[in-house]
């Protein structure tokens, strides 16, 4: 391990001023990994089919408290939306459509918040390690242009450097777009679990209503 670690930071070391911006991305970019996973995966997770079912009894009881308690038994953006219906479950139906729709919309922003930073990191990287390329490419035509190819170790310095930045803005892409497609897919999921659950609720309130 001592020698995988003492060769990246040689690796990072001879990739000059450009691996600096791209580390300090990488740990941005960890950073956001680990709170969005936390939140997507864990605190977002709902019993839905369990949370409409009980929720759903209570509602066409009449039972409105106990159908807002049991709301609050859960997490997540499915059981927030329910609770925003039944703290306004006297409304017509045009004011629940727009209640439920509002109430989506707050949470997806919840969801998908910090999540655009890995989209930014993966776009921004490669194209910094690309500027390292071209940096590290002039730093070698200048060698050639002022000794020739008498010092080839030279010209061979501004290749290297040209091919640090290189991997290291695309191994920091790499990690992270998956993570940031793996987070949109499951946000996709949750916003589908939301509409099910939207038009469940409706269905009651017209139920119950007649």
């Amino acid at each position: 391990m001592a020698g995988v670690g003492g060769t990246f930071v040689y690796y990072f070391m001879q990739g000059g001023f450009i691996m600096y911006p791209l580390l300090i991305l990488s740990i941005i970019g960890l950073v956001v990994i680990i709170e969005r996973g936390w939140m997507l995966y864990i605190r977002a997770r709902t019993k839905t089919t369990e949370l409409v079912s009980q929720v759903r009894r209570h509602l066409l009881n009449g039972e409105i408290e106990k159908a807002a308690k049991v709301c609050e038994n859960y997490r997540g953006p499915t059981a927030a939306v329910v609770k925003a219906a039944v703290l306004r479950w006297g409304a017509s139906r045009e004011e629940m459509e727009k209640l439920l729709e509002n109430a989506a919309i707050h949470e997806i922003a919840r969801l998908e918040r910090l999540v655009w930073i890995l989209a930014l990191v993966s776009n921004i990287a490669p194209i910094l390690g690309f500027l390292g390329t071209v940096v590290g490419m002039i730093q070698s035509f200048d060698v050639i242009a002022q000794q020739g190819l008498n010092n080839p170790g030279l010209v061979a310095k501004g290749i290297s450097v040209a091919l640090l930045t290189t991997a290291g803005g695309l191994i920091v892409a790499v990690l992270t777009l998956p993570f940031y497609n793996f987070f949109m897919t499951k946000i996709a999921s949750y916003v589908r679990e939301m509409e099910t659950t939207a038009n469940i609720i409706l269905e009651t309130h017209e139920q119950a209503r007649a």
